[in-house]
């Protein structure tokens, strides 16, 4: 960055009738460097010199790049992005992001050019085309991180977007099934080879790549518990086995009898495609896998089950449809939000509160019933 500026610069009038305030200084390397600005007037000159001479001094860079801002999207994608600790998931989302809903919209303006407005312009188009809320929050999160190393790599003197407010995202009510469309589906799902994944979704309200990273030596049958320390998910890599997404995500659920039941028969499935696949048999220690012991793909599991899904006359649902029943089945039988939040691995109370809105009224009035049986009123 840019150290010291010297002397008040000089200022003059051009033939062609602009002024020109010149400013010398030393870099970071020692190299005196000297830059032009320029005004339709001597103030406006003037005005700017002393910007510039201000940037010196807080070691901003004199004048914001001039490269576009998809330029810069696309330098940030390869650059930053790849070499930040995010998940690849996330890399791969961010870069998705930045390529289709960044790039054609405002990558053409300059970056020394980006404005506030500009930034609240694109939420509202974006908005308006269709994008549901927590989309649009995204595409504001990977300007603003991009804007974040723009500014630290000195390309620009502030991070315009940091000046919007983050877009709100709506609080919709989870949608679950009821006690007779699970029994639906689960006869739907007789012989299926998502059955044993269903079940222990349902069971446990696992999200779908936990449930598919899960190991076997993270489940103990015979203690009837499993511990979350894996997700299995699709990468620009390849499939990728990661830590889950939260320090609340690893946690140790207990598990039904019924999950117990159905995973000790899964298991024995398992052992005899073992020794029908012989030395093709990959050992991946995965409690769900293909015949021959690799993962399975995610996006073939949610096909496959949206297909027996509407077999069953539940269209509209995917496999997180089972996560919120779960949690909607455990609170309706009378375990509290607190418990629901440690058992789903909820970041934090809140989420557990507002996601499942829905089934708390019951229990409220249940609350109060009980409160009135409590003293002789």
């Amino acid at each position: 960055m840019s150290k010291r500026a010297n002397g008040e610069g000089s200022i003059y009038k051009r033939k062609d009738g602009r002024w020109a305030a010149a400013l010398s200084y030393v870099d970071d390397n020692g190299k005196t460097v000297r830059r032009t600005v320029y005004g339709k007037t001597q103030a406006e000159a003037r005005a700017k010199l002393r910007e510039a001479r201000d940037r010196v001094e807080a070691g901003e860079p004199v004048k914001d790049s001039a490269m576009t801002t998809a330029a810069w999207l696309a330098e940030w994608a390869a650059g930053a992005l790849a070499a930040s600790d995010r998940k690849q998931a996330t890399k791969d989302l961010y870069a998705t992001i930045a390529r289709v809903h960044l790039m054609p919209t405002i990558g053409m303006r300059k970056l020394s050019a980006l404005r506030p407005s500009d930034v609240e312009a694109l939420v509202v188009e974006r908005r308006a085309s269709g994008l549901s809320t927590s989309t649009v929050r995204q595409i504001y999160t990977v300007l603003r991180s991009a804007l974040d190393v723009a500014v630290r790599d000195g390309l620009v003197r502030r991070n315009v977007a940091a000046l919007v407010p983050r877009p709100s995202v709506e609080r919709t009510e989870a949608k679950f099934l009821t006690r007779e469309q699970a029994g639906a589906l689960l006869s739907a799902l007789h012989g299926e080879r998502i059955e044993p994944i269903v079940r222990l979704m349902l069971a446990t309200g696992l999200r779908r790549g936990e449930a598919l990273g899960l190991h076997w030596r993270d489940v103990d049958l015979d203690a009837g518990s499993l511990r979350v320390r894996w997700t299995l998910s699709r990468t620009s890599a390849g499939l990728r086995l990661g830590e889950p997404k939260t320090e609340q995500s690893r946690r140790t659920i207990p598990l039904p009898g019924a999950a117990v039941t159905a995973l000790r028969a899964h298991r024995a499935t398992q052992l005899a495609e073992r020794l029908a696949a012989g030395p093709s048999w990959t050992d991946s220690d995965l409690v769900f896998a293909t015949e021959v012991g690799t993962p399975l793909e995610p996006r073939n599991v949610l096909r496959r089950f949206t297909t027996v899904a509407n077999t069953a006359g539940l269209e509209g649902i995917g496999l997180h449809t089972l996560r919120h029943s779960a949690a909607s089945f455990l609170l309706a039988m009378g375990a509290s939000t607190k418990v629901a939040q440690v058992h789903l691995g909820h970041a934090n109370y809140s989420i557990t509160a507002d996601t499942y809105s829905h089934v708390t009224p019951g229990l409220a009035r249940e609350a109060a019933d009980l409160l009135n049986l409590a003293i002789d009123w």
